[in-house]
């Protein structure tokens, strides 16, 4: 049963996470100098703190040395750090959901053997994965009530060679790629001939051939430190694929998470909606506080409707991927949760922004106020991954009882 009777251990860990971003992560996010500054560099000491705590590895499972949180739980903790800042929320919750579909889902013993007490050893060990390609085909929509093709082609190609694969190409907007000591990198391990279908290959940083490169955040509507890869004739052992050749999981494993992308999003929402509120709660103006008005009272209630609503329709996606029975048993709708909360609450958290930032009059707008911070990056949430018109495509087929065929199996 679907319920919103948070469990001691969620309250206790959400209790403490708050506890340190109220001390430690806000302050640092919203110092002046930083707030004015056209460059925001990821804030790396609060980040190792984070790491500290544990939450570089809260959705790995206890047996493998992590919390075993669920996906409600990680949804509950990156709102929490988003309300600090969006960007640490953003490495570690990529660090901590690629860590539990990795070494809990995907990796065989022998590969765990190798590659998990280095991550659990090292707490500035980062994981991330490579998918998007500079040259890669471009998204033109899901071809509605059309089966998809095989496979979007992949430029970075993985040969074998003896005991070894050889790996060219460039990756581009990895995300935690400046930090990542591990990479999961999607490559064609086969010529276009012999079938499509794309084949994950773990890359550590120090393998020969391979480089990092930064990208620019400004040109970036994504929270986190992206980076873009370049192999050169980078060698791996060939036991670091992961799984099967051309029936990659990783980026179908990522999307089920989806709703902690959400949750950072609340996290702004809601930062900025307490910002608000402390403000007007201060703010005096016609002999009373400005939340005594009804003008400014009513504001701050639509505020406060539009992150409940966002909330719920997020962790209840957050749930459903908990519990796939539900969807057995009939106990929710078949469909696409995640991507319902996605349209509402990424326009309702953005409006929402936007109407704390007014509460503040003109200081709304001054670069050294957190108010335009947080319109900024709400509005790269609402602008961040797949677009809304293709997203409601998405929903429209489950709408139709429509189902495309996987990507892998055409490929057989």
């Amino acid at each position: 049963m679907y319920s919103l009777h948070l469990s001691a251990e969620q309250l206790e860990m959400r209790d403490t996470v708050r506890d340190f971003v109220t001390r430690e992560l806000k302050p640092a996010a919203l110092a002046a100098g930083r707030l004015e500054a056209l460059e925001r560099p990821l804030l790396l000491d609060q980040l190792d703190q984070a790491s500290q705590l544990g939450l570089r590895a809260l959705a790995l499972s206890e047996s493998a040395g992590g919390a075993g949180a669920d996906n409600l739980t990680c949804c509950i903790v990156v709102e929490e750090l988003a309300a600090g800042d969006p960007d640490v929320a953003a490495v570690l919750a990529h660090t901590w959901t690629l860590a539990h579909i990795s070494f809990d889902r995907l990796m065989t013993q022998a590969q765990r053997e190798r590659f998990l007490p280095p991550f659990l050893d090292d707490p500035r060990c980062h994981l991330a994965h490579a998918y998007e390609e500079p040259d890669g085909d471009a998204s033109l929509g899901i071809g509605y009530h059309r089966p998809r093709a095989a496979d979007v082609s992949l430029h970075t190609t993985a040969v074998r060679s003896g005991d070894s694969w050889i790996i060219n190409g460039t990756k581009h907007r990895a995300v935690n790629a400046p930090l990542a000591k591990l990479f999961a990198v999607e490559v064609a391990t086969a010529p276009a001939e012999n079938g499509k279908g794309a084949s994950t290959i773990l890359v550590p940083r120090e393998a020969p051939g391979l480089s990092v490169e930064p990208e620019d955040s400004s040109t970036l509507r994504q929270h986190g430190a992206c980076g873009r890869l370049i192999l050169r004739d980078c060698r791996v052992p060939v036991e670091n694929l992961v799984g099967s050749e051309r029936l990659s999981a990783l980026p179908a494993e990522i999307e089920l998470h989806a709703s902690q992308d959400l949750a950072l999003n609340l996290g702004i929402g809601r930062a900025a909606y307490e910002a608000a509120l402390d403000y007007a709660q201060l703010r005096v103006q016609g002999g009373r506080r400005i939340i005594e008005h009804q003008a400014i009272g009513a504001k701050l209630a639509e505020i406060a409707i539009r992150l409940e609503v966002a909330r719920a329709a997020i962790w209840q996606a957050a749930w459903a991927c908990d519990h796939p029975a539900a969807y057995a048993d009939r106990s929710l709708p078949d469909l696409p949760l995640a991507r319902i909360a996605k349209v509402f609450s990424s326009q309702a958290i953005y409006h929402a922004t936007k109407d704390a930032a007014e509460c503040f009059g003109a200081m709304g707008v001054m670069r050294d106020m957190p108010l335009q911070k947080y319109v900024h990056d709400a509005f790269n949430c609402l602008h961040s991954g797949e677009a809304e018109s293709e997203t409601k495509l998405h929903i429209a087929e489950a709408i139709a009882g429509y189902r495309c065929a996987p990507a892998n199996l055409a490929a057989e």
